[in-house]
């Protein structure tokens, strides 16, 4: 990571994502502050859709950081209760119900979020009524080991393992995968937590176009995970500089990166 070099126009960084019907990159919110509707389209409780989840609360993590009003639902038709509970405990935020849709609220922009190889969202429940805009975000699946709802008891690694891989390839959860990830995410939060003893430091600039410019490229998490790891390393950066990198970058990843604070003695 250089230390200086012309920064990109910040302030003009537009959250693009694309969509899966033409393949190409299309304005996450094409209207300045206009509202966009986030649509889940899980219908029933495994490992992908989880992820179909998880990737919809990314849009409107990312979205409500670029000062975006966002209206996020779930449309599905079994195991939605069962479904709520694990993307709860896996960190993936309420969603209002969407099988009762209606007219909408007059949308700007619809972001439907589905499985790769499910059915079009209009066959899912989706509406385009009073809107002017809507793309398809394609989810890959998940590869687990059984059909089963994934092994919940350390959630922060499983959404580390989903958070890693690019949301249009497939993840393989497996033991090695979870246990790699709980190892990286004890270490963050014990680093986060030796950090946040020092005195604080305002984010490097640098270091705020990049991950803004990553999440807003196709909301491409691996290149935010990237950042994040070279900043832990990254020579002269004060350690208080690095606890506010780490902890802004969290309100998209969420992973409780500052959880730790206050244990180390």
């Amino acid at each position: 990571m250089r230390a200086h070099r012309p920064l990109p126009a910040y302030a003009q960084a537009v959250l693009r994502i694309t969509d899966a019907r033409t393949g190409e990159p299309v304005e996450a919110a094409p209207a300045r502050r206009g509202l966009t509707r986030v649509q889940a389209h899980a219908p029933g409780l495994d490992a992908t859709a989880l992820r179909v989840l998880l990737v919809s609360d990314l849009l409107v993590r990312a979205l409500e950081l670029g000062g975006t009003p966002v209206w996020s639902l779930l449309t599905g038709d079994h195991q939605q209760a069962e479904l709520r509970a694990a993307a709860g405990a896996l960190g993936v935020r309420p969603f209002e119900d969407g099988s009762d849709l209606g007219s909408g609220l007059g949308e700007a922009q619809v972001l439907h979020v589905t499985a790769q190889g499910g059915p079009a969202p209009e066959e899912a429940g989706g509406t385009l009524a009073g809107t002017t805009g809507r793309a398809v975000v394609a989810v890959a699946p998940v590869d687990a080991p059984t059909a089963a709802v994934p092994d919940l008891s350390d959630p922060g690694a499983l959404r580390l393992v989903l958070l890693s891989h690019p949301r249009d390839l497939p993840v393989r959860l497996d033991g090695e995968a979870l246990e790699e990830a709980r190892r990286t995410l004890a270490h963050w939060r014990g680093a986060v937590a030796d950090w946040a003893r020092r005195p604080s430091r305002p984010v490097p600039d640098e270091v705020r176009v990049e991950l803004r410019t990553a999440w807003e490229d196709d909301l491409n998490v691996p290149a935010v995970l990237r950042v994040l790891r070279r900043v832990e390393t990254w020579p002269d950066l004060p350690d208080g500089a690095r606890f506010e990198t780490y902890a802004y970058a969290d309100r998209l990843l969420g992973l409780e990166l500052t959880r730790d604070i206050g244990s180390l003695a």
